[in-house]
């Protein structure tokens, strides 16, 4: 039952993001974009649809938020990837933006995937209630930004070249914003769309982001590139 219901909201994502990007057209930074979107588990679209459908929300409407998380983390990666973050050469098992094009175009990619996330907020068909839509964007915002990703990986680079390695506390606050922020964003969506703070779920994501990324960590050590999809043992 979980593993159809995630499948089934990967496919409703990837319609959407490809409903949305047709006006883009065939130029190298609307392709990149297309390829950076297809694959991956979906996860946060997934907490979205779920939490929207707790609080009484339709997929049709809750659908837009999980496409802007999607677009937002796919913004992520291509950045992460670059020469000058970690520098990896393969994501979802297939060459990152900056190999199969340029950094030039990773980084517009990357841009344009971060502007399209807030975009889709803005759709009519997400919420009615204009200031629900403006609630979103503002939490969107500061997840992703330097109060919370973007910190994160700042926090994830400084560690690397640290004296003192991150002690557990200075490793959950780091994991908490790289990649806690989004997924607590995804799970507080639906219930800010169903009228509600998202206190409760935001505690349930807090903890669901750091097991995440703990099982990530792991990966990386005992994984398959073949298997995750991406370069290991880094």
């Amino acid at each position: 039952m979980f593993e159809d219901r995630l499948k089934n909201c990967a496919q409703m994502v990837q319609e959407c993001l490809d409903d949305v990007m047709v006006p883009f057209g065939s130029d190298p930074i609307a392709e990149a974009m297309r390829y950076t979107c297809r694959g991956g588990k979906r996860l946060r679209a997934f907490l979205v649809l779920e939490s929207a459908r707790l609080h009484g929300v339709q997929d049709a409407a809750s659908i837009w938020a999980a496409t802007a998380v999607e677009a937002m983390h796919a913004y992520s990666l291509v950045h992460d990837d670059l020469p000058a973050m970690d520098n990896d050469d393969l994501r979802r098992g297939r060459a990152t933006v900056h190999v199969k094009w340029d950094e030039a175009t990773a980084i517009l990619v990357g841009d344009a995937l971060q502007a399209l996330a807030f975009e889709c907020l803005t759709r009519d068909e997400l919420q009615s209630d204009a200031s629900a839509r403006l609630e979103l964007v503002a939490r969107l915002a500061r997840a992703a930004g330097a109060a919370g990703m973007v910190l994160g990986q700042a926090q994830d680079i400084a560690a690397e070249t640290a004296d003192t390695p991150l002690n557990l506390t200075g490793i959950t606050q780091l994991q908490s914003n790289k990649t806690g922020a989004l997924i607590c964003w995804s799970a507080e969506a639906g219930a800010v769309l169903g009228g509600n703070d998202g206190g409760a779920m935001t505690r349930y994501a807090t903890a669901l982001g750091l097991a995440f990324q703990i099982a990530d960590d792991i990966l990386d050590v005992t994984g398959d590139a073949a298997k995750t999809g991406k370069r290991v043992g880094k």
